[in-house]
């Protein structure tokens, strides 16, 4: 324990806090996308209880990493590929969220039926987002306990960084969740980032890597813009207000 009691440790813990933190954004974004299909009231507790899910795959990974080790030593040599089981790992996570990706943007386009709309009342549902939330946790939590252990050689640091960062979105969770919910566009735009950080995942799981930094700066980019496109709409609904409340005609009848 006294190595959080010197500098090397806290500015350790801080720096990989934070790339945890950042690590996790495509998460927090997946959970907020697939708690959609729940209602409204279940909402929190899933995204709530998803994130936990993060945390304990992440510990389990951590307290693994013989095993984890083990999981980079190629097995099979397709078409001249070395693949490991962390690159089928990959492999698989990045199919899954490139077709969950592509099926829930198909549904916002086209909308959701109110069958499909009362189906999500069923526990049924409930689990099976679970279920999705789970699987995807081991996927995202490669890359991030592999970070950690590269950036960090003390367990209990490593092990703290990603409490803290999970504790973190467990805070900001539900703001980003229900902001998601209220602005279909920037729903949309979420669904978008699920796309490509799965062909990110697939093309790491073919040893083509593609800085994460470059889909980051990407999606922020997007996002800033899409923030401004907000509050140039919020603007002008309120300047159509103040209008129609100052227009004498405004309400009269042609």
């Amino acid at each position: 324990m006294e190595v959080f009691f010197t500098s090397e440790g806290l500015i350790a813990l801080l720096t990989l806090a934070t790339l945890e933190i950042v690590l996790g954004v495509d998460n927090l974004v997946f959970i907020s996308i697939a708690v959609g299909k729940l209602p409204p009231e279940r909402r929190s507790s899933a995204r709530r209880f998803g994130l936990m899910l993060a945390c304990f795959s992440r510990l389990g990974l951590l307290l693994s990493l013989a095993w984890l080790a083990s999981m980079t030593r190629s097995i099979w040599s397709p078409f001249g590929l070395a693949l490991s089981i962390r690159d089928l790992v990959l492999l698989g996570g990045g199919l899954f969220l490139l077709i969950k990706g592509v099926m829930e943007l198909r549904e916002s386009i086209l909308g959701t039926s109110e069958a499909d709309q009362s189906e999500r009342e069923g526990s049924t549902v409930f689990w099976m987002v679970i279920a999705q939330i789970a699987v995807i946790d081991i996927v995202f939590s490669l890359d991030s306990v592999i970070t950690a252990v590269g950036l960090v050689k003390h367990v209990p640091i490593m092990a703290a960084a990603i409490i803290a960062a999970v504790a973190v979105m467990l805070l900001f969770s539900d703001i980003v969740g229900n902001f998601i919910d209220r602005h279909p566009t920037i729903k949309v735009l979420a669904l978008a980032f699920i796309v490509l950080v799965g062909v990110v995942l697939i093309a790491d799981g073919l040893n083509y890597h593609i800085p994460r930094g470059y889909l980051y700066t990407a999606m922020l980019f997007s996002g800033i813009v899409e923030s401004l496109n907000l509050v140039a709409k919020t603007r002008q609904r309120r300047l159509d207000l103040k209008r129609d409340a100052t227009d004498p005609r405004a309400g009269c009848d042609l």
